[in-house]
């Protein structure tokens, strides 16, 4: 969804390159395409987190060079050479766009106001919790049990070995009987909290704040004390593009102050380029401070950023369990 036509045409104009845009629905289809068309349909990619470890581990993707994206001196540090797209030292991928998974509640109907994700795991608010409908949720569990349950050992909400793993599954199975809904679109949840059907829920920035301003609906979101995941997506390279040049041109233009701010109001994301802050308050007042775009490093800090789950665990062992056996887990899960 990064290819708007308000940014391609002045690209292609002052660049020479041409654009022709694919709208992947999810990412693990963005990898199918990556595979199956990369050099010859497909030169780059938008990968979130839980797509991006994927396409560098399958070679599908290239090393990339920031010295040629002049803003890259201008990204937040955490944004620079995050675990999502830098492997080795070697980049590869400039950040893009993130946000963090927010804990969304009905100020009026979820009392006292909640502190922690506990309140998603209780039975207060049976069949009235919704979170999204992605295998990569297992680290929001894995998260709350690092925090809660300290005897697992878990150290990163990403790498987990087969113990730690059948624990978070566990949470999991017990949360179900209160989900209202496992919501695919960032529209399908901001519908059940309009309509009341659903009160507390896992959610982005963009929902609170489409609640507030258009559905005037009493919410808040917050981080929890346990902090939080969040997604970070990355322009990646293809391996075997034919048209590196006009690859770094799209890096560097969509890199910029002012195409980060546009596409943070146009998606209700956060920019990684520190100078797009202003820029956003000029088109959508206040937008700055919503999206979090000047927040301080701590503030990063409690945010655990998406990454695919490989074998290969932190601490030098192959024990973890891989994205396709979270993706079987959670189709178990829910069916």
């Amino acid at each position: 969804g990064y290819l708007q036509p308000q940014w391609v045409k002045p690209f292609e104009k002052q660049s020479g390159c041409t654009i022709h845009p694919k709208y992947a629905g999810s990412s693990d289809e963005m990898v199918t395409d990556m595979r199956s068309g990369g050099g010859d349909q497909y030169d780059m990619v938008s990968a979130s987190g839980d797509a991006s470890l994927r396409l560098i581990y399958g070679k599908d993707v290239q090393v990339v060079d920031p010295s040629k994206v002049p803003d890259f001196k201008n990204f937040g540090k955490a944004f620079q050479s995050p675990p999502n797209n830098t492997v080795g030292g070697k980049h590869y991928g400039i950040s893009l766009q993130w946000g963090p998974n927010t804990l969304l509640y009905n100020t009026k109907l979820v009392k006292p106001a909640p502190t922690s994700w506990s309140v998603i795991y209780s039975p207060k608010y049976k069949g009235k919790v919704t979170v999204p409908d992605n295998p990569i949720q297992i680290a929001d569990a894995a998260l709350y049990l690092m925090k809660h349950k300290p005897s697992l050992g878990i150290k990163d909400p990403y790498e987990l070995n087969s113990a730690q793993f059948t624990a978070t599954i566990n949470l999991l199975k017990q949360q179900k009987p209160l989900i209202k809904k496992y919501w695919e679109l960032a529209s399908d949840e901001i519908d059940l909290f309009k309509n009341g059907d659903a009160v507390v829920g896992a959610a982005w920035p963009y929902q609170t704040n489409t609640l507030i301003n258009q559905a005037h609906a009493p919410v808040k979101d917050l981080i929890p004390t346990e902090g939080a995941t969040g997604w970070l997506d990355t322009w990646m390279v293809s391996s075997h593009t034919k048209n590196l040049t006009c690859a770094y041109q799209w890096l560097a233009y969509v890199s910029t102050p002012k195409v980060q701010a546009e596409q943070a109001i146009f998606f209700g994301e956060t920019p990684v380029n520190s100078k797009a802050c202003a820029i956003m308050d000029t088109l959508s007042k206040g937008s700055c401070a919503q999206y979090h775009a000047n927040a301080p490093l701590k503030y990063f800090k409690q945010i655990y950023f998406w990454k695919t789950p490989i074998a290969a665990c932190g601490n030098g062992q192959n024990n973890c369990m891989d994205y396709t056996q979270w993706q079987q887990a959670w189709t178990q899960l829910k069916g």
